[in-house]
């Protein structure tokens, strides 16, 4: 009987001052690589104008902060991305000539991470820092004919591939973005194509590719459920 009283008393004492998590903390260093480049509807309907899709035209670095609670999550990214996009021409006499940029992207995600796997979705704001039209051998500054700030939606999902302990991990997953913004400014002319070849039309910028991120756990705010003040716990 008495062992049976002891054993009671362990538990109730255990389940009150257990530690119950409210919210924890990751954070990560992200690489992202694959396709990339802009879309525009005047290239789509100029005669002898077309955009060429390359896999390898983006590639970017960064970090993230995670804020997460149970299985949902929100992460806090910045971004170092380098972007091009090549139009070709097969006009006689029109040589062919390119966009390369560079620009530092902060997302906001929800995430949503459940059985070893994610779902994110959620708003990217770009500033752009530089803008290079490239032909022949000439690369020329452009970027006062482009918008400082552009905003994308973006898409993504994967799995963790090394660790499941929270404390730390690799993840790989595919990354989709599209530009809800026009990348050139009105008014300006020429760009993405020489002034009176076509209507003027939007030009949207995407990126399509592999993100990679290596996580590890930071610590989290836990309560005892007896009621005491939270405080924070690190992994």
């Amino acid at each position: 009987m008495k062992r049976i009283t002891l054993f009671v008393a362990l538990f109730i004492t255990t389940g009150l001052f257990a530690q119950k998590r409210i919210v924890w903390f990751d954070a990560g260093l992200k690489v992202q690589y694959g396709a990339s480049g802009f879309y525009s509807g005047a290239i789509e309907k100029a005669t002898g104008y077309n955009h060429e899709l390359s896999y390898s035209s983006g590639f970017g670095y960064g970090g993230k902060l995670g804020i997460n609670w149970q299985y949902n999550g929100l992460s806090l990214e910045a971004f170092y991305n380098k972007s091009r996009q090549d139009v070709e021409v097969t006009n006689a006499g029109e040589p062919s000539y390119s966009y390369e940029w560079k620009a530092m992207d902060f997302y906001a995600l929800y995430r949503n991470a459940k059985n070893l796997g994610y779902f994110e979705l959620g708003p990217k704001v770009s500033l752009l820092r530089q803008m290079d039209k490239i032909q022949g051998n000439t690369a020329s500054d452009v970027k006062s004919n482009f918008n400082n700030t552009n905003f994308a939606g973006v898409l993504g999902f994967g799995a963790n591939i090394l660790g499941n302990d929270g404390r730390f991990s690799g993840i790989l997953g595919l990354r989709f973005e599209y530009g809800f913004t026009d990348i050139v400014k009105t008014g300006a002319t020429g760009h993405p194509l020489p002034a009176g070849v076509a209507e003027r039309k939007p030009t949207n910028p995407y990126f399509a590719g592999l993100v990679f991120e290596f996580n590890w756990g930071i610590g989290y705010f836990g309560k005892a459920q007896c009621g005491a003040r939270s405080k924070f716990i690190m992994f």
